[in-house]
């Protein structure tokens, strides 16, 4: 007996996300290593002479002989010169230092940016450099802004300005169950992100008094994520769940695995998909049917647009998505440094709970080392990405 063939409209579903899912770029996985124990230690940092500039040292991964990772490189170093020009009362003299995302040359670098003076190191992009730059910076009690969103790494001189996986987690899953949802299947890919991503998902939610009811894994291929749908689908089915949560991305797995899961009898019209990442990645995420009515989290739109647009008509060409980051730690830097303060840079003020207006959205830096950052809440419907409910333009005098 023959097999039934999807229909047209279902081939023509699958080839869409199998297209999303092939020509995707990195700019998700490239600042998320996942792997590496944290440094810990650390002193409370530099001292600074208001009246002089801040010597702030920025790392960033050009030297690969990858074009994708020189131009990163490029934007990260044009968003941090774009963020010191918007400066006000504050002056800072920036140095650049390639570490080809190496981790050895990293840690020399920041052994030859902290004998150039500088008192602040902002970058490197990997986590295992972030770790081996915050070694050799903690001996001269010098703070790190790390670009990675690995919070393994975070801790003592060691900040990260990556978007964290709790961080998104806590504002969906506060946002879905003031919305009566609180009952999350989690679907996540069998790998360390994944993995990772599955474990911020189940805090999140036991926090917010929710209940996972399943958690179901998938191989990180195309023909694994057909293969498992069925199982994932009837598990959403059969356990009450009134979501999937996905730790998957545009640039990976999530559109065939949203694809899928509709397929294989999922009505996400009534357990809509949730999503770690950002959907708005990939424009063709809006045509795909399994992902209307879903949520995901993503920053000020206004304040994207705007830094975008700024970016755009400064270097002539878009930023990539991890230019941001950049420009947010020169903000934080800037701000404490125009407050006069000598002790400006150090984790104190670092800190403060009040936090920094940065290029996509209000931030602060946590005593732990991780970012907060302010998130607007997403969904798609009729094809159209909507924002349900604003980022807060700040976290308050008294950091709330």
């Amino acid at each position: 007996m023959l097999a039934r063939l999807p229909s047209l409209p279902q081939l023509m579903i699958r080839r869409t996300a199998a297209r999303i899912f092939a020509v995707m770029s990195l700019a998700f996985l490239a600042a998320c290593d996942l792997a590496v124990p944290a440094v810990g230690g650390g002193g409370q940092g530099q001292t600074i002479d208001p009246s002089a500039p801040v010597q702030v040292a920025l790392l960033v991964p050009g030297g690969t002989g990858q074009a994708e990772f020189d131009q990163i490189a490029r934007s990260l170093e044009d968003s941090a010169r774009l963020a010191i020009a918007d400066l006000n009362g504050a002056d800072v003299n920036l140095r650049v230092y390639n570490t080809a995302r190496n981790a050895g040359q990293a840690s020399q670098m920041a052994g030859q940016a902290i004998a150039d003076g500088a008192q602040i190191i902002l970058g490197p992009l990997d986590a295992e450099s972030a770790n081996a730059v915050g070694l050799v910076a903690s001996g001269a009690n010098v703070n790190v802004l790390a670009f990675s969103n690995n919070t393994a790494v975070a801790g003592g001189n060691v900040f990260v300005l990556g978007n964290t996986f709790g961080n998104i987690s806590d504002r969906l899953v506060d946002y879905a169950g003031r919305r009566g949802i609180t009952q999350f299947m989690i679907a996540h890919q069998d790998d360390l992100a994944g993995a990772v991503g599955r474990d911020a998902i189940a805090t999140s939610v036991r926090s917010a008094g929710g209940t996972v009811v399943g958690i179901q894994s998938y191989p990180f291929n195309q023909a694994g994520i057909f293969a498992s749908a069925p199982a994932i689908a009837t598990a959403a089915n059969t356990t009450g769940a009134q979501a999937v949560f996905t730790t998957d991305n545009m640039a990976g797995g999530l559109p065939i695995l949203a694809t899928s899961l509709a397929q294989s009898g999922l009505n996400t019209a009534n357990t809509p998909l949730i999503g770690l990442t950002r959907w708005d990645a990939a424009p063709q995420a809006a045509e795909l049917p399994s992902l209307q009515n879903g949520l995901f989290a993503m920053g000020d739109a206004g304040r994207e647009a705007a830094f975008r647009n700024r970016y755009e008509a400064t270097y002539g060409t878009r930023p990539h998505p991890l230019a941001s980051i950049a420009y947010d730690g020169i903000a934080a830097i800037g701000a404490l440094a125009a407050s006069g303060d000598r002790n400006a840079l150090t984790r104190g003020s670092l800190t403060r709970a009040a936090g920094f207006a940065g290029a996509t959205g209000a931030f602060r830096l946590r005593p732990d080392g991780s970012k907060q950052r302010a998130l607007a809440v997403a969904t798609i419907v009729n094809n159209r990405i909507s924002i349900v409910e604003a980022a807060p333009l700040s976290f308050g005098a008294g950091g709330s």
